[in-house]
């Protein structure tokens, strides 16, 4: 990493502390609205690529959404506002028609899981004004018909039609019943770990709908008590499959609207169908079809006429291969595919019948999304790590592969909202020292037109507290160059004795270090820093974005190669002489909470300090998707699973342990916290623990994470303490890269 750009940051800390820093952050500050960013809610590009929509909320509740135009930035006009709608007293999601003539808006949305949601659904319609509600009970995931006429939902696992015109619904499936079988939306298993919860598509005129039913009965139940004001506890009981159970048994339906009837595609022995969609040619569906070891995909088309199957494509990988939304079928049912089959994520181009044309992307960088193809221009717009892996930068490529060009030009992390022609898109730039700005670029060219939104008003406000630089290197351990930040005290005095206390997350595939603007945690870092703790972060081997061998490296082990990086980082760090040595903490949420139980047991004579939050604690507990995917099952890997788990070795605990968990977590279940607390009492070791009541894996609500950051922060003080005395006799030694 080049030494100007830790120079930069630099700068950037100190401009943005100019004015005075008597204010030390609060917990009362990050969990109030004080460091909250604005940005542009719910942007969407109108099919005339000349403007955009918008969702604005004022003081007062209304809810409106609003067109912008590109050029300009002018306002001009408003599509609904709720202020004009008796029915409704707000909305908080919209969706356009194809044609944009009607508005789907939502209302009263309440969560299941991480990404379903329950919610009340009007159709505003813009010609006159009319307004109808889809369904008097809450419905998941309504989507338009391209035509327009119809509006397809899932109620109670089942799949339903809603007639715009006749205002009648139409139910399509009898079978769902919860926990046994669902149609039209995910399981719990695949929702959270393949990413998506609308299981039904949409053919290209609406004349199909293809869906996916899951037959959950041979999954095992889990079951949790919700405390909450009653007198007797609710039990709350859902299909969990956790690694070596069954999962359910998927298949893959198309609906043909003018026959009324329901076929079934033969997908043979398919054990996991992680994504549906049609291609531009109405009668063609594509799905793709995983194994259980998540190490061969094959891409099928089908013929919706007939039914016939046929196989596009196959990838097969060492260790896993990963399930994205990059699949892009062109007018001509050409498709864009990104695979790391060349050891890096990019982009490839093949024929309607999957031969390879043509590779689009090529280099030691990863592609890190894809925003689309421009046809009239025959180019390819997409994020990327060339500049660095901490970065984010938007690019364009001809579809041959050639004229690349960077349209992003600062560095930091960098994403795009392209209108639908391609001509404009809206950039969201941030970096460490910058919170979010908004701005109207050209896309042929990537100059900038004119700022849209740029949280001035954030950094005013930052500039009155104590803030430290988040000064960014590499430092080498194992053989590895691994990226990192350290953040120190504003008052940082060489010649004193520092604590340290090291955050990470170390799943496969993350970053933690990122040239970003700041989130939640930063804040707490920050906090501590000013207090006399210095904050060091490393990426490890198994995280992403440098390389396929990079991150896959920890198959079949997961928490050991991410473990020694962390205690080589501590001890290498504890070498330089303002750290001591005898204070160095560690910390983490879920696999992070997993580490830093590792962390503080098989590194006892490193760490002297942990706290582990939410963490998995025997991989055994958790999911088979996740789990399966990086350990195979524990009948194939008894190893991988019992010598990484910390609820092997409660006899290794000497240091401090502070051990939390949500009581209502459905992702990584109390299971993992009641297990570990039983191993550390019959191991008689003392440690600290807090079962937050009914949370979920996020231990969020009311005044729970101000609660919880409070306690973490009295334990880091009374455990690590802040600066030692001066020591002028100390001198840095040469270890870490700038």
């Amino acid at each position: 990493m080049k030494k100007l750009f830790f120079l930069c940051v630099l700068v950037g800390i100190s401009a943005m502390n100019s004015l005075a820093q008597e204010k030390q952050i609060r917990l009362e500050d990050i969990w109030g609205n004080t460091f909250n960013t604005k940005g542009l809610e719910v942007l969407r590009s109108l099919k005339n690529g000349t403007q955009y929509t918008v969702l604005n909320v004022d003081e007062s509740g209304v809810s409106t959404v609003d067109i912008y135009n590109y050029k300009n930035q002018e306002k001009t006009a408003t599509l609904v506002s709720s202020a004009d709608l008796e029915e409704l007293n707000g909305f908080s999601t919209y969706v356009l028609s194809e044609d944009e003539s009607r508005i789907l808006l939502g209302t009263e949305i309440e969560p299941i899981f991480r990404r379903s949601r329950l919610g009340i659904y009007f159709i505003y319609d813009r010609q006159n004004g009319h307004i109808t509600k889809v369904s008097d009970s809450k419905i998941q995931e309504p989507a338009f018909s391209p035509d327009g006429k119809w509006v397809a939902y899932v109620l109670n696992n089942n799949l339903y039609l809603f007639d715009i015109g006749e205002k009648k619904a139409r139910q399509l499936t009898t079978d769902g019943v919860k926990n046994k079988v669902i149609n039209g939306v995910t399981d719990w298993v695949y929702e959270e770990e393949f990413s998506f919860v609308r299981a039904f598509e949409w053919n290209s005129d609406g004349s199909r709908l293809a869906f996916l039913r899951f037959d959950e009965s041979r999954v095992p139940e889990f079951s949790m008590d919700m405390y909450g004001k009653a007198l007797y506890p609710e039990t709350t009981t859902f299909k969990y499959p956790k690694a070596g159970e069954p999962n359910a048994i998927v298949t893959l339906h198309i609906y043909d609207m003018a026959g009324d009837k329901v076929s079934r595609v033969e997908t043979k022995d398919a054990y996991y169908i992680p994504r549906i969609q049609w291609m531009q040619d109405r009668n063609k569906l594509s799905f793709q079809v995983l194994n259980r070891h998540q190490d061969h995909l094959q891409l099928f088309a089908v013929n919706a006429s007939d039914l016939n199957v046929s196989l596009l494509l196959e990838e097969r990988d060492e260790a896993y291969i990963e399930i994205t939304d990059n699949l892009t079928f062109l007018s001509d049912d050409r498709f864009i595919w990104t695979s790391e089959k060349d050891g890096f994520n990019h982009l490839y181009l093949h024929s309607p019948e999957g031969k390879l044309l043509q590779q689009v992307t090529k280099g030691e960088w990863e592609v890190t999304r894809f925003y689309g193809y421009d046809r009239k221009g025959s180019k390819v717009y997409y994020q990327s790590t060339e500049n660095g892996s901490i970065n984010r930068d938007i690019y364009s490529i001809d579809i041959s592969g050639k004229n690349k060009k960077r349209l992003s030009g600062k560095d930091g992390t960098s994403h795009a909202d392209f209108s639908a022609d391609f001509s404009y898109f809206i950039a969201t730039f941030s970096n460490s020292t910058t919170p979010p700005v908004y701005t109207l670029n050209d896309a042929t060219t990537g100059k900038e037109l004119t700022v849209i939104r740029d949280n001035k008003e954030l950094l005013e406000t930052l500039g009155s507290y104590e803030l430290s630089a988040k000064e960014f290197s590499t430092i080498s351990v194992n053989g590895e160059e691994l990226n990192m930040y350290m953040i120190k005290p504003r008052d940082f005095d060489p010649s004193r004795e520092y604590p340290l206390l090291m955050y990470q997350y170390s799943g496969p595939g993350s970053q933690n270090v990122s040239n970003s603007w700041m989130l939640s945690n930063d804040y707490w870092h920050q906090m501590l820093a000013a207090e006399g703790i210095i904050i060091a972060c490393v990426d490890g081997r198994g995280t992403g974005f440098k390389g396929r061998d990079f991150k896959k490296m920890t198959q079949k082990e997961l928490g050991k190669y991410e473990l020694e990086d962390q205690i080589a980082a501590a001890e290498k760090l504890s070498e330089l002489p303002y750290i001591d040595e005898k204070r160095t903490g560690i910390w983490g949420w879920s696999f992070g909470g997993f580490m830093a139980t590792n962390g503080i047991l098989k590194g006892n004579e490193t760490f002297e300090t942990a706290i582990a939050v939410a963490p998995v604690t025997n991989w055994r507990f958790y999911d088979t998707i996740y789990t399966e995917r990086y350990m195979q099952t524990p009948q194939e890997n008894p190893g991988g699973y019992d010598e990484n788990s910390p609820l092997n070795y409660p006899d290794l605990l000497k240091g401090n342990y502070l051990l939390v968990h949500g009581s209502g977590d459905d992702n990584v279940h109390v299971q993992n916290t009641m297990r570990m607390a039983e191993a550390l009492i019959q191991a008689n070791k003392p440690f600290e623990w807090a079962v937050y009541p009914d949370k979920s894996h996020g231990i969020s609500g009311g005044n729970t994470r101000n609660h919880l950051y409070s306690k973490m922060t009295r334990f880091i003080y009374e455990n690590l303490g802040g600066p030692g005395p001066k020591n002028p006799n100390l001198k840095e030694k040469e270890m870490i890269k700038g």
